[in-house]
């Protein structure tokens, strides 16, 4: 199984690496990191670096697609190359999937006009800018196209696509494998738990850094 992986300047690693630690487990799993140039890119927050091994313009097809998130996804969503891109691989693919921020720019191509769709929290509104349905869910199945919200959500839409492209004992096996067995030391992982100061905070800190991206 063909699985890509869109890499950018400013993304979010664990939205592709949380994944990418998952899928990667498929059997007979190809994977492509793929950029727009072959080469480095540095993640948000500066000081590490995911190497694409691969150009868009020489990667046609997959099975399944992955746009991670991260501040670099505002400049994707108004790249004309990338957005074409996007929709010729979408073509081709058996799932055509996002995590965070991702999904903003799968909406700027025009693949979630009328679907349901998630984000990070703090950029959930703007799910209704690219023509999607914006659902407070974690993962968001609406069949070719799933969406994740937030950063480690990605892990949880990987073991749900585990289940469904394969069984659900290969996705509980890499579960354990991967020790995928969250007990944060806080419970305010959600807008719904977190005091109401702390998520202005964050929302206050995510959009001034959006700007800044």
């Amino acid at each position: 199984m063909k699985l890509v992986f869109l890499l950018f300047e400013s993304i979010t690693a664990l939205d592709a690496i949380g994944p990418y630690e998952v899928l990667s487990r498929l059997p007979g799993a190809d994977v492509k990191f793929v950029g727009e140039e072959v080469g480095p890119v540095s993640t948000d927050n500066g000081f590490l670096r995911l190497v694409a091994d691969h150009r868009i313009d020489d990667v046609d097809s997959a099975d399944l697609l992955l746009i991670p998130g991260g501040w670099g996804t505002r400049r994707l969503t108004t790249d004309a190359r990338v957005l074409e891109w996007v929709r010729a691989i979408d073509a081709t693919t058996q799932y055509t999937t996002s995590v965070c921020t991702g999904s903003l720019v799968l909406g700027a191509a025009g693949l979630l006009e009328g679907k349901r769709a998630t984000t990070h929290w703090a950029m959930h509104e703007r799910l209704a800018d690219v023509g999607a349905i914006p659902t407070k869910e974690r993962v968001v199945d609406e069949g070719r196209i799933v969406t994740a919200a937030g950063v480690s959500a990605g892990i949880d839409m990987a073991l749900a696509l585990v289940a469904k492209i394969a069984a659900p004992e290969l996705a509980q096996a890499i579960q354990l494998g991967i020790e995928y067995d969250p007990q944060p030391p806080y419970d305010t992982g959600s807008v719904d738990k977190a005091p109401a100061a702390l998520v202005e905070a964050v929302r206050s800190r995510v959009v001034e850094d959006a700007r800044d991206a």
